[in-house]
């Protein structure tokens, strides 16, 4: 998939290479939440969090935005179970063919972290999943309501 990177995100992908000497593979700035999202090479994601989080309160500081990091993935079930990270994503279907895929949790406590506070974490998910593979996300579900439901 075609993706734009333009000159702010080249910067930060490079003050990020600079700061933390990892490597990111995209950069996604987010007016709505105040935030830059960085897709971060497979491997890569320890360096770039660095010790207790200190390379991404660095980052924090020199950008004056709030950091968020994903680990890329060429599969798309893994790079969506990234996103929503620390929350387990059981699986992600596919509603139909061309339609949305809903992504499934198996705990409960893992629903509002998956949302996230005022749905940046969905929005996130929404955001990447169509910048990288070009489909939609729908809703995120409980495990034994999808078994419910079909």
């Amino acid at each position: 998939m075609y993706r734009n990177i333009g000159f702010k995100e080249r910067r930060y992908i490079e003050e990020l290479r600079i700061l933390t000497k990892s490597v990111a593979v995209d950069c996604l700035i987010d007016e709505r939440f105040d935030r830059v999202i960085y897709v971060i090479k497979p491997g890569d994601m320890g360096l770039a969090i660095g010790k207790k989080g200190e390379n991404i309160r660095k980052m924090q500081k020199v950008l004056g935005r709030r950091i968020e990091m994903v680990e890329y993935a060429e599969d798309e079930k893994t790079f969506i179970a990234n996103i929503f990270r620390p929350a387990e994503v059981l699986t992600s279907l596919e509603a139909e063919p061309g339609g949305k895929i809903n992504v499934v949790v198996g705990k409960r406590s893992d629903l509002g972290i998956a949302i996230g506070k005022g749905g940046s974490t969905i929005e996130k998910a929404r955001l990447l999943v169509k910048r990288f593979f070009g489909h939609e996300i729908g809703d995120v579900v409980l495990a034994h309501e999808e078994a419910s439901e079909a």
